[in-house]
């Protein structure tokens, strides 16, 4: 496992969390969904190793669709990265949201948990030693050593076996979680 994840669950978001998607989806061109119509139907998240940067994962719906969105959590503005927006946190006060792909540091944890056969962090929340309930399973498949990767990643954004390209996969992330009471495994990222 790839450590912990702290969070606080009685954290006051404003906006939510939802809210902020709600407003950065519909610019995407792999969105296809209604902006008034988000459920966060499962999620997980990756630990980064310096603790400075909060590395979430959601898997969200709208209308028939189910779509992987990682993001990232920031005190500070980052150079380059596409901003979501930003959100005051009771607790941790203003944090900078990004598209997960284009931060650093989600970036090396994705291709590093792929490599390594690693898994997502539990999460705790604060003053807890209780890791929250799983709601989707993830972890890497593992590169076999010796296997010439160019650590070329893709997220796969719409999850669906439409959307599932494996071509030329040297390594996947993999989710395994339930939905509207079926069983599901999906590709969430191939590293080719």
């Amino acid at each position: 496992m790839s450590g912990t994840a702290e969070v606080d669950p009685t954290a006051t978001l404003s906006p939510s969390k939802l809210d902020l998607l709600a407003g950065w989806l519909p610019q995407q061109s792999w969105f296809d969904g209604d902006p008034t119509d988000l459920e966060r139907v499962a999620f997980f998240r990756f630990a980064d190793p310096d603790d400075e940067v909060g590395l979430d994962c959601m898997i969200v719906r709208s209308l028939s669709t189910v779509y992987h969105v990682p993001v990232s959590w920031r005190a500070e503005p980052l150079d380059e990265g596409d901003l979501i927006g930003t959100l005051e946190h009771s607790a941790l006060g203003t944090r900078y949201c990004y598209d997960a792909t284009t931060d650093p540091v989600y970036v090396a944890e994705l291709v590093r948990i792929i490599r390594e056969g690693d898994t997502a962090a539990e999460i705790v929340p604060v003053g807890s030693d209780e890791p929250l309930p799983v709601t989707i399973a993830v972890a890497g498949t593992g590169v076999v050593p010796g296997v010439d990767v160019r650590g070329h990643l893709r997220l796969i954004r719409i999850l669906d076996e439409e959307h599932e390209d494996t071509h030329a996969a040297r390594g996947l992330l993999l989710g395994t979680w339930t939905y509207d009471g079926t069983e599901r495994e999906d590709v969430l990222a191939v590293l080719r």
